[in-house]
């Protein structure tokens, strides 16, 4: 049995982080995953731009609302639920990914948690495991499961490299060119025919 793994901000959702940075015109809150490879190093910058700034979970929650997922992604994970398992595996927050899973018609996510205060004030971020999508790919191959993994992120590429096989959709310059091995695709319909054609190679 094949089980495909994906990220999910950059591959089916808008980046929220950048979102709220748009909304609180915070230019450092676009910072993601793409341009910083050291997530700890991420995200302990951005608590301290929300500490800075006042910024509470509501706040981020409210953007949240209005972002809906990239056209063409929800057709894009109901085709691929008909093919394979389908497993969401996201360096967001479980305080974050309701009303996107509810758009998406709710497939089975792993992600992190947020630490938040009586105020509604983030103040940490608890790491489900750290390197979590990475070993949930092995963790998967140790059940006897074939994985093909998709992303667009630095974050993404362990898993990447750990799955049968991986693709990078809509990734920027700078990881295409750092990981030249994976393909890359940008339209969900040739999307669609990598991940069937690697399926038939495994």
């Amino acid at each position: 049995m094949i089980v495909t793994c994906l990220d999910l901000e950059g591959v089916l959702v808008p980046e929220i982080w950048i979102a709220f940075a748009e909304k609180t015109g915070i230019e450092k809150l676009r910072l993601t995953t793409r341009d910083i490879p050291d997530y700890d190093e991420l995200m302990q910058g951005r608590l301290k731009l929300l500490k800075e700034n006042s910024l509470k979970i509501s706040d981020i929650q409210a953007v949240i609302k209005e972002i809906s997922p990239m056209e063409g992604a929800k057709e894009f994970i109901s085709w691929l639920k008909t093919k394979f398992q389908v497993i969401i595996l996201s360096d967001t927050f479980n305080q974050f990914a309701g009303p996107l899973m509810e758009q998406l018609d709710y497939p089975t996510i792993f992600c992190h948690d947020l630490i938040i205060n009586a105020s509604g004030e983030i103040t940490d971020y608890k790491l489900r495991i750290p390197d979590a999508k990475t070993k949930a790919v092995k963790a998967l191959q140790n059940l006897n499961l074939k994985v093909i993994a998709a992303g667009d992120s630095y974050n993404d590429t362990g898993m990447l490299k750990q799955a049968e096989a991986g693709i990078l959709f809509r990734a920027p310059n700078n990881v295409i060119e750092e990981f030249p091995q994976f393909p890359v695709t940008h339209e969900y319909e040739d999307f669609k025919k990598i991940f069937t054609d690697m399926a038939k190679q495994l």
